[in-house]
Parts: C-alpha cells; sequence; structure tokens
C-alpha cells in the first residue's frame, strides 16, 4: 500500500482516490479475518492479523491484549483527536449456515463469511480511509485508529478497556453497518438474568410447583408490555426474552427456570426506571448483568454530522446498540453493510459496499477538514435525538 498512500497525497486537492486501488488490500485482509476465528474474548489471531498489516505499512501501533491503536504520522498533542473505531470480534455462527463460516468466498459481488459484514466489512474501510490520510501534514484533528475487541458482549476488555490511554478524543466515528447513513444516536442495552422458582415434584402425580409455567406468566408479560410513550415518538423500551432454560429429566417438574431478557432503551427511561417497573409487574428474581450500554446521541449542528449532510448523507436514530455506548464524546456511528444481516446465517457484505464506504469515509473526512477551516470551534449542545 505504498503507492496507495502516494496516491492519496497525489489526490488530495479535490481529487477522488482511485476506488479499486483504496479497497484491494483491505479486502484481501477481511478475507483473512473471516478465514480466522475471533469470537468475543478470543480475538489473539485477527488481533495479529491486524496489527501484521498496519506494520506493514509503515504505522506504529499500541496494543493491549486484542485492542489495536494508532496515530496518524503527523499527530500534534495540541489538536483534538477523532477516533476512528470497529471491532473485530464476531459472535458465533448459527447452525443455520449453508456452508463453512470461516471460508470466504465471493459470489455475484457478494463476500460471504462470519464476520463480513458485522463488522469486518466497516473496520477494513476505516482501515483504509486512516492510511489515506496517515502521512499528511497539518490535519485540522488528529487521528485515531483502534480496531477493538469484545464488542459483541460489551465486554470488560474491548474499547472500554483502552479509553483512559487515548490521547485527547474530542468526537467518534463508530463503524458499524448502518448503509453509510448516519446513526445520529443509538439505542442503550441492558441484559436481565430471570429465575422464576416452583417447587420439583414427580412429573407422574399432582405434586410440584411447575416453574416453567410461573415463568411463561413473566415472559407473556414482558411480551406485551409497553412504556409510556411521550407523543408519537417510537417506543423507547424494547424488551426481548432470548433464552429459556429449565428442567432436568423428563419426569420431574422443574423447581426453577432461567430465562434472559434483552432491553434496549433511549434516554426517555434510565435503567433503574426501567427495573423498578420491572420488578413492580413480574413474580421472578431479575438479576442485571454488567456493563449497562447508554444510549449515545450527537447534536444535529455537530461539524461531523454537518460534513456528512455536505455529501448527501442521511440520518437516522439506531435500534441496535454498539460501542458508542463506552463513549463519553459525541459519536457517529457509520459504515458499509445493512444491520439486517448481522448475527444471521450466511452473512455476507458486497464489495461494492465496502468500495463506495472507503471513499464516502475519505470525502467525509475531507469535508470535515474543510468545515473546520469555516468554523473554527465545535458546536456542541444539549440536544438529544429520541429513537
Amino acid at each position: 500500500m505504498k503507492s496507495m498512500m502516494n496516491t492519496h497525497n497525489e489526490n488530495h486537492n479535490g481529487q477522488m482516490p482511485d476506488l479499486y486501488t483504496l479497497s484491494d488490500e483491505p479486502l484481501e485482509l477481511l478475507k483473512k479475518m473471516i478465514a480466522t476465528p475471533s469470537f468475543s474474548g478470543e480475538e489473539q489471531d485477527t488481533a495479529d492479523l491486524i496489527e501484521a498489516f498496519l506494520h506493514k505499512h509503515h504505522v506504529f501501533t499500541f496494543r493491549k491484549r486484542n485492542n489495536i491503536w494508532c496515530y496518524n504520522r503527523n499527530f500534534d498533542p495540541a489538536k483534538p483527536t477523532l477516533l476512528l473505531n470497529s471491532h473485530h470480534d464476531t459472535v458465533r455462527p448459527t447452525k443455520a449456515y449453508h456452508f463453512n463460516p470461516f471460508l470466504p468466498f465471493m459470489e455475484e459481488g457478494k463476500l460471504y463469511g462470519l464476520g463480513s459484514n458485522d463488522a469486518g466489512g466497516c473496520l477494513v474501510s476505516l482501515i483504509a480511509a486512516f492510511l489515506h490520510f496517515h502521512e499528511f501534514e497539518n490535519l485540522p484533528y488528529n487521528l485515531c485508529l483502534a480496531a477493538t475487541a469484545e464488542e459483541e458482549t460489551s465486554g470488560e476488555y474491548g474499547l472500554k478497556s483502552i479509553l483512559p490511554e487515548l490521547h485527547n478524543i474530542a468526537f467518534a466515528i463508530v463503524g458499524e453497518p448502518t448503509q453509510m447513513e448516519m446513526a445520529v444516536a443509538e439505542k442503550g442495552s441492558m441484559v436481565l438474568d430471570c429465575t422464576s422458582f416452583g417447587k420439583p415434584g414427580h412429573a407422574a402425580r399432582e405434586e410440584g410447583d411447575n416453574a416453567i409455567y410461573k415463568a411463561l406468566q413473566d415472559i407473556q408479560w414482558f411480551s406485551d408490555f409497553i412504556f409510556p410513550i411521550e407523543g408519537d415518538l417510537q417506543s423507547p423500551v424494547k424488551m426481548t426474552v432470548t433464552e429459556v432454560h429449565a428442567g432436568l429429566q423428563h419426569n420431574i417438574v422443574p423447581g426453577e427456570c432461567d430465562f434472559t431478557v434483552d432491553i434496549r432503551f433511549t434516554h426517555s427511561w434510565t435503567p433503574k426506571e426501567i427495573l423498578t417497573t420491572i420488578q413492580n409487574h413480574t413474580n421472578c428474581q431479575v438479576k442485571v448483568r454488567p456493563n449497562v450500554m447508554k444510549p449515545s446521541f450527537i447534536d444535529g449542528y455537530h461539524p461531523l454530522v454537518m460534513a456528512g449532510k455536505e455529501i448527501g448523507k442521511t440520518t437516522y436514530c439506531s435500534p441496535t446498540s454498539s460501542d458508542q455506548g463506552w463513549l463519553e464524546v459525541p459519536s457517529l456511528k457509520m459504515g458499509p453493510g445493512d444491520s439486517a444481516r448481522s448475527h444471521t446465517a450466511d452473512e455476507f457484505i458486497y464489495v461494492e459496499e465496502i468500495r463506495s464506504g472507503i471513499v464516502t469515509y475519505i470525502r467525509l473526512l475531507e469535508n470535515l477538514f474543510s468545515h473546520h477551516d469555516r468554523k473554527k470551534n465545535l458546536v456542541v449542545s444539549d440536544n438529544y435525538y429520541n429513537c
């Protein structure tokens, strides 16, 4: 990519870089990442791949566990820093796959494989955009690229663990599949482990108190309850039961039934308010898992959002959660791919989405830098976007 970076410098004055030159090596990196299992907490091998790729292109990197980060060559500690972040961990593949999820292949313009869409395409596109600007002098902002771990599990050893070590982060782009539109807000995330208690007994006799039947009553409540909505806003809280476990064998009435509830919420309700509502309406024991993710937002007049609007990007509120929840600075979620393909069987991303994504990231940053010349100070307000 040495020649690729030279081309970038030559094209800095308004001429877009060549689409195929930009994307060839990042695409090959993505194929290697797909072929390398990287479940959350087990990402060492993909971290090695990413680190080696950046070293090959003369980028000095930092590493903490399976998180890799780096800065533009002409880093200036007096300037604010823009974080470019995406993750390289994946969920485990569903049994519904029709092919080996770790064997990348191309068909009809699509690159298939686990992690291709969520979020490998986003990560390699951000890497390409970072390399485009890596050698530039006198950028108005520093650039920090962070390829992080444990996003899929909101783990302790992902982005959260390295934030104290990143320099002067003022705002961020988080790479998640949004079809390259701008998610200016996203819901927070909270996971509950619930247990309904009964009394064990012999299934053939009239004894015991079936914990499954008790759990069903609470599960039905989680399915039906609607948190009050102000005006014509969309639902501020979504609760989904995602796992149920009970029973020892066929002839024993179960004394316990465990189930898991995934909750997504906006600023309209706090985690404490949601939990209190649940406890007032159910009979199960409720435990909140650590690492509750808070809702995220960025003001519509922030220079990053304005720069995106000026190149024709639209804004929306995302129903999903991401590493944005760890950030205390304004952040924009944006990346190639489609969230609807995430965590599904036969995951894929269009190659053209990656190529277009790389160029769009570069155009966005170029416009941001130009915007900085027109307006020197960041505009930050207290207005919230409601999902």
